[in-house]
């Protein structure tokens, strides 16, 4: 089964300094219909004007996943981590028995854009941990490029889930698949660009939640970047 979820149907939020699109129900935007997939509870595409951010705030039990797009983000946490993210650049946080941190724009003259995502763990109260790694643009042009997992293989971020995260960058002529084992679940976020998922036509900031399906196809690129999620149900 598939179902769209088109940009315009997001969640807006605008708060001055930050402009946010939800994904999924979260803060003030409820949506009986999207309050998660599997385990994958949010998926929040953030705009910070400079030298802007998220002050000091505590979380648990959750893996927190940010993926940088344009500009600087400055990461601060109760673990004494500390550092600046960019385009490539992937942070994992796994919040556990209970971390805070902040988020910032590092510019004073620049705007920042990233996708913030949390996914549920399936283990409770462990040791907070964080991890950061970068993955250039040519590792992920017409592939596949695994960047989050739950052994972190292949040189991806760790997180605490039956999860796998993919990221492509796909121009005109790429096609590129990928197959769902037997109850899993399949969802794929476009970042840009334009794309054709299993036939559905996508644009940036839709996505495709496909349940029951053998097989993700992406196809018929237009400079697109894209995210694919393969969860349990």
């Amino acid at each position: 089964m598939l179902e769209v979820r088109k940009s315009a149907e997001r969640g807006d939020a605008r708060h001055g300094w930050l402009q946010s699109q939800h994904s999924f129900s979260f803060a003030e935007y409820y949506d009986p219909q999207h309050m998660g997939f599997g385990p994958l509870r949010v998926i929040n595409e953030d705009r910070v004007a400079p030298g802007q951010g998220f002050g000091t705030h505590g979380h648990r039990d959750m893996e927190i996943v940010s993926y940088v797009l344009d500009g600087a983000l400055e990461h601060k946490d109760s673990m004494g981590t500390g550092s600046v993210l960019h385009y490539g650049d992937v942070q994992r946080m796994s919040a556990g028995s209970g971390v805070r941190h902040s988020e910032f724009n590092h510019s004073p003259t620049e705007g920042v854009h990233f996708l913030q995502i949390w996914i549920m763990p399936n283990v409770t109260g462990i040791a907070p941990s964080y991890e950061e790694k970068h993955f250039a643009p040519d590792s992920k042009q017409g592939k596949l490029r695994l960047i989050a997992s739950s052994d972190g293989r292949d040189g991806s971020v760790l997180i605490h889930q039956d999860a796998a995260l993919y990221a492509t960058i796909l121009g005109a002529g790429d096609r590129v698949s990928h197959t769902l084992a037997p109850q899993r679940l399949g969802y794929v976020h476009v970042i840009r660009g334009k794309v054709t998922v299993n036939g559905v036509a996508l644009a940036g900031g839709d996505a495709l939640k496909l349940s029951d399906e053998p097989q993700v196809t992406l196809e018929q690129a237009d400079d697109a970047e894209i995210l694919l999620f393969d969860l349990p149900y």
